[in-house]
């Protein structure tokens, strides 16, 4: 039996809005009508492509993806901050090159060291201090340090288009975790402000840790130097699976160190994607693939097509870059 609707109801139908556009950021080009149409495909309950809530997983890598990178890492700049506090008060810890080229803020001195150089510079400026106050300290720091090229705050550098995306996927049913490379204590420090994900969602590189009982009686997690876990490259899917216990359905980043991430995720059975954002806007961002240290973009740029992964053109696809401007 078919309902007759009323005049009123009628109208109200005819004049009701459109859905919003979840996207509002990014220009209406192939990159965006086909994240809304993966989202769709997936979302349908009559569709064969159906994925329930508890599998759509959604992983996405934070340097060069949510939040600028160049030209430094933004938790490199940190540390070379408080490395250079620390040893203008005592110059005798700059006792080895590379720590030399941190104060200078010399990147490619620094990362010339390879893991053991990079943890000397983490022994010094992230160590000695408990969780709690060194994530305090880090959000303290994004929030006031200034970025060297954009005038802005390190903390107003994170993409807008990515935090829509964040937010329309977890309209949408999907868990959205990150992925970094970075330390987890410093992305877990701003995470939630930033693109409203916890801590307990956020995956990364961890240094040594060790729980003390302090001199005022109160139980702390301490940091303790070193690095104890690199989540990057080949190491992101065993750190997902270690800490989430499933395989993504969206995985999304820029860089190389990406690159297992996103094969793993495609790889799975039923659908997926895979996105990269390729920095190609040098006037209101940065442009940069295969000759850079920092977010290096080659082995993803000469595969993407081969394997159906998305390549978001930052110049083309984006209206706005920074969600602090621009």
């Amino acid at each position: 039996m078919h309902r007759i609707l009323s005049t009123s109801a009628y109208a109200f139908l005819i004049a009701a809005p459109a859905l919003a556009d979840p996207l509002p950021s990014w220009n209406d080009t192939n990159s965006k009508t086909q994240i809304i149409d993966f989202v769709d495909s997936v979302t349908d309950s009559t569709a064969d492509s159906f994925v329930p809530v508890a599998d759509r997983i959604a992983v996405f890598d934070n340097d060069g993806t949510l939040i600028s990178e160049h030209p430094i890492y933004f938790q490199a700049a940190y540390a070379f901050d408080r490395l250079r506090e620390k040893a203008a008060d005592d110059p005798s810890i700059l006792n080895s090159d590379v720590l030399k080229a941190a104060n200078d803020g010399d990147m490619q001195g620094v990362m010339a060291g390879g893991m053991e150089g990079l943890s000397s510079v983490i022994d010094v400026s992230h160590s000695g201090i408990s969780i709690d106050d060194f994530q305090a300290d880090a959000r303290d720091w994004l929030e006031s340090a200034q970025h060297p090229v954009s005038g802005l705050n390190y903390g107003a550098m994170t993409f807008q288009p990515m935090v829509e995306l964040l937010t329309y996927l977890r309209d949408e049913g999907f868990t959205v975790y990150i992925v970094t490379a970075g330390g987890v204590d410093f992305v877990r420090s701003f995470a939630l402000d930033a693109y409203n994900v916890p801590p307990n969602l956020v995956v990364g590189s961890q240094g040594n840790a060790e729980y003390q009982i302090g001199e005022d009686g109160t139980p702390v997690v301490m940091k303790s130097g070193g690095v104890y876990f690199v989540d990057d490259k080949a190491a992101k899917p065993v750190g997902i699976m270690r800490t989430i216990g499933k395989r993504p359905i969206l995985a999304g980043g820029n860089s190389d160190g990406d690159f297992q991430m996103l094969e793993w995720t495609t790889a799975g059975e039923g659908p997926s994607l895979g996105l990269l954002i390729h920095h190609t806007d040098s006037e209101r961002e940065f442009a940069y693939d295969r000759d850079t240290p920092i977010g290096k973009l080659s082995e993803g740029l000469d595969q993407a097509a081969d394997r159906n992964w998305l390549l978001v053109d930052m110049a083309r696809d984006w209206g706005t870059v920074w969600t602090g401007g621009k």
